[in-house]
């Protein structure tokens, strides 16, 4: 009989199984509207799932009351990183199935040029902001820590950026848009960081006004 572990890795396997299936089906479409359509479902259903699951666990403690700060946040992460890793495909279908609509006088050399800088910017903005916080922010670590032991970081980007994965961080989603010369692409960069600043405000702020408040140091943290 497989354990919890062996019973979990199977089902993430299933999981993405489908996802691959779905994704390649879009790809058999051969239509940018249809990765359009996938994109734009992706990124809603990401940015539901994390935003309601965000504010249940600052708000009521959902997830740490049932399975305590550890398993809580391992059961959170690895439901989110199946949204989140599906919504990267999308944006990554919208890009690749509508390459080349870009009309520019600008050599395809330059564009691509612009575009790898981007992705070099973005890749490194969300690689410092998660080296200052630490390696569980990318999945939002902090909502699942006892309060007494979370800190608020002034440090890092976080000195110049209040947020700056939503921010500077998106840079490469553009990058990439621009590298294929995709203009849905670009489209969906925008929407996708639009949806993120919305997903900041609606979610996380909350969290980070509450660990902001009673600190009084130069380095309180996340």
């Amino acid at each position: 009989m497989p354990g919890p572990r062996g019973e979990t890795a199977a089902a993430d396997a299933l999981a993405y199984a489908a996802l691959g299936a779905g994704w390649y089906g879009v790809l058999r479409t051969g239509s940018p509207a249809a990765a359009f359509a996938f994109f734009l479902a992706s990124r809603t259903a990401y940015v539901v799932f994390a935003g309601f699951s965000l504010r249940a666990q600052d708000e009521s403690g959902w997830w740490t009351r049932r399975w305590g700060p550890e398993e809580g946040f391992r059961r959170f992460k690895r439901a989110v990183s199946l949204f989140m890793n599906n919504d990267g495909a999308s944006i990554a279908l919208v890009c690749w199935m509508s390459r080349g609509t870009l009309g520019t006088d600008l050599p395809d050399g330059a564009l691509a040029a612009l575009g790898a800088v981007l992705i070099l910017l973005g890749s490194c903005m969300k690689a410092w902001a998660v080296a200052t916080l630490g390696k569980g922010s990318y999945h939002w670590e902090s909502f699942f820590i006892p309060r007494g032991e979370a800190r608020y970081v002034v440090a890092g980007p976080y000195r110049w950026f209040a947020n700056p994965m939503y921010t500077v961080g998106y840079a490469h989603a553009y990058g990439i848009a621009l590298c294929l010369r995709s203009v849905p692409g670009l489209i969906a960069a925008l929407v996708a960081q639009s949806l993120m600043l919305l997903f900041n405000h609606w979610a996380e702020r909350p969290h980070t006004e509450r660990m902001r408040a009673p600190s009084a140091g130069p380095e309180a943290a996340e």
